[in-house]
């Protein structure tokens, strides 16, 4: 799929804002998509034959992969243009900023074809509710695409647990994601623990605490144990219950939160 082929499929499926659309939608695609032709024509004449016929293998695997590339920006894009009401005024006027292009184009840098599917939709949801609502700043919405860029499906599925389950605790997250017990020196719990941290250190997720009514954490008093026990605390400890943080909240609010499709 080209530029071409992107535009008539564009014109297939819109109406009314034709032409406004199929501008956005190639220059943020000529944003995205580095032209090589002339680096190859400079380069050539410094290679010898032999050279030359490897480069040329290289460059045309390397095309082939930004074909596949241009392709699935191509298509996440229209399928983003779906989703959006253009009869509201504000949206189109969003979806044309230089604001809204940066966002597009941090998107597409970051993100790979090579990239799970998981997080393509990711993307996508993230790009259709940022021209859509403004809860948080433009600022924030570049961090979650970084967090989309540097987290895995394992991150994902425990942001998604505690989204759905308040107040769930390590060891339940543990069983409601795999469901068998393993032991403490296992590679699958040297994993979960590095999760939870990468999760709590990026402020996606934190220990659940108390608040007073202007929004002060309350501190807990350590409960005194008297029998200490005299092994380290449980990668899958079931005594302290885990939340999302509200920067974590808006990050499942942006990229798994699908809004109504507009045109069928």
């Amino acid at each position: 799929m080209d530029k071409d082929d992107i535009q008539k499929k564009i014109e297939e499926n819109e109406s009314g804002n034709k032409s406004a659309i199929g501008r956005f939608l190639l220059s943020s695609i000529g944003g995205v998509i580095p032209f090589v032709g002339g680096i190859i024509g400079a380069s050539a004449s410094a290679w010898s034959e032999k050279e030359q016929n490897e480069m040329n293998k290289i460059f045309k695997l390397w095309m082939k992969f930004q074909e596949e590339e241009l392709e699935q920006i191509g298509v996440t894009l229209i399928e983003v243009m779906q989703k959006l009401d253009f009869q509201n005024e504000e949206i189109n006027k969003r979806i044309t900023s230089q604001e809204y292009m940066g966002i597009i184009k941090k998107v597409f840098r970051d993100w790979s074809a090579s990239d799970s599917e998981r997080k393509r939709a990711l993307l996508r949801n993230l790009l259709a509710n940022s021209a859509s609502c403004n809860i948080t700043s433009d600022d924030v919405v570049k961090i979650f695409i970084e967090w989309v860029g540097k987290y895995t499906e394992a991150h994902f599925n425990v942001i998604s647990l505690l989204f759905n389950k308040y107040g769930i605790t390590r060891y339940n997250m543990w069983m409601e994601l795999y469901g068998e017990k393993v032991r403490e020196d296992s590679p699958e719990a040297d994993l979960f623990k590095l999760i939870i941290h990468d999760l709590s250190t990026g402020h996606v997720i934190r220990q659940c605490r108390a608040v007073d009514n202007n929004g002060n954490f309350v501190k807990q008093t350590p409960l005194k144990k008297r029998n200490a026990s005299p092994l380290l605390k449980s990668a899958f400890d079931d005594e302290k219950p885990y939340e999302l943080t509200n920067l974590g909240k808006q990050f499942v609010h942006y990229t798994m939160n699908e809004i109504v499709d507009k045109i069928e």
